[in-house]
This record gives C-alpha cells, structure tokens and sequence, in this order.
C-alpha cells in the first residue's frame, strides 16, 4: 500500500495544536512571572501551569525569560512581514514607520501590548538583567531581518551599503524608545494613559523633526 501525504487539515490542527501550546507556555511564564517574580518562576511551574511537560517546554523555547517574551518576538516577525509589504518606492524609513503603524492598528491580530499585564512585563526590562538580555536578543534577531529586507528593496549588500543598518536602527530605536516611556507611565502600569500608537507616531515625528533640523542647520566646521 502506498504512502499517502497528511491531509491539509490534519497539518493545519497540528500546526494549530503547536501555536495553542506556545501561547499557554508564553501565558503561564508572563503570569507566574509577574505573580512570583523572575527568580522565584521555574521552568517546571510554567509547564504545570500550563499543562504540558518539561519536554515540551525545553522543545520550544530556551529559557524562561523567552517564554515570557515570545509575544514580543511574533510582533517582530509581524512588523518585518509587513515591513515586506509595503510598496517598493516607498523610502525605507517611511516604510518600517508605517509597518509599525499597521502593526499597531490591527485589531484582528492585537500587538502584543494590548495584551493583558504586558505593560507590567515590559517595565520589569529595568530591573530584571537577565529579561532584559532576553528581550535584546530578540529586539536584535529583528532588526537584523529587517536589515535585509530593506536591502533587498534598494537592491544592495546590507554589509557593504551602511544604509539598511542605519534606517533600521533608527526607527526600530525609536519604536524602542516609545514601549519604554509607555512601560513607565506615571499612571499606573495597567492604564491606558496615552495609546502607545499615537505615541510611537510622535516618537517618529520627533526623529525627522530633528533630522530635517540637523540638515538646516548646515554651518561649515572651521
């Protein structure tokens, strides 16, 4: 008897099954994290809490911290696919700005900070290192694909050409910039003082505001 494919919908349950068991991963570690802190939260009380094995956990993701922060590293992915999207003459600062900028307007697929308690999880950066180097790598992996994306679009060598690296780090800097002062909101880590998407808009207003002055401002040295 011949071998026969899996059907379509038998890998589409699998491959739901698999994100279904990374959401509750990524769930119970941003939970039992916030509940206990990062020290106190073990790989073993995530994987209970969300009831699957150590295996399981170990097979998914390398560490606690990223668990916690896997919400953040699919928004990435999400930002760089739309980032691909965007039509080719658009320059590549103003195309990463509105990739972000759809990001945050999809409400059918919510960024990651709408979620709830993130805004907590996000202003523990400051004082949990090993969070934080977590959260670098990921903020890292990122950029380093929306680098040769946007080399991909000018049809240039992201190595020889400094102008992907520099358009990245720029914008994804200030979209860096922008979670931080919302993470440490004077009202309350769980209020929805300032809506972080018009915040991020003011952010990159800010960057070419004073980038456009910088090219005024164009005095000779001596």
């Amino acid at each position: 008897m011949e071998a026969t494919e899996p059907s379509t919908t038998t890998e589409d349950r699998r491959q739901r099954k698999a994100r279904q068991t990374r959401n509750a991963l990524a769930t119970a570690a941003v939970d039992l994290i916030l509940e206990r802190g990062l020290a106190a939260t073990t790989v073993e009380a995530i994987a209970e809490r969300a009831d699957v094995t150590r295996r399981t956990f170990s097979r998914l993701f390398a560490g606690k911290e990223d668990a916690a922060l896997d919400f953040v590293r699919g928004d990435g992915d999400r930002i760089n696919a739309l980032l691909r999207e965007r039509p080719a003459a658009e320059p590549p600062l103003l195309a990463y700005r509105r990739a972000v900028r759809d990001w945050l307007a999809d409400r059918d697929d919510p960024a990651w900070h709408l979620r709830p308690r993130m805004r907590r999880l996000l202003a523990l950066l400051d004082s949990e290192p090993a969070l934080f180097a977590a959260y670098e790598r990921i903020r890292v992996d990122a950029q380093e694909e929306s680098i040769r994306i946007l080399a991909d679009r000018l049809g240039t060598d992201d190595v020889l050409d400094v102008r992907p690296a520099v358009v990245v780090d720029a914008a994804a800097g200030v979209l860096t910039a922008a979670l931080r002062i919302w993470a440490r909101g004077a009202s309350g880590p769980d209020s929805a003082a300032e809506d972080l998407a018009a915040l991020v808009e003011r952010a990159y207003d800010a960057l070419t505001h004073e980038a456009a002055s910088a090219v005024s401002y164009d005095t000779p040295e001596k």
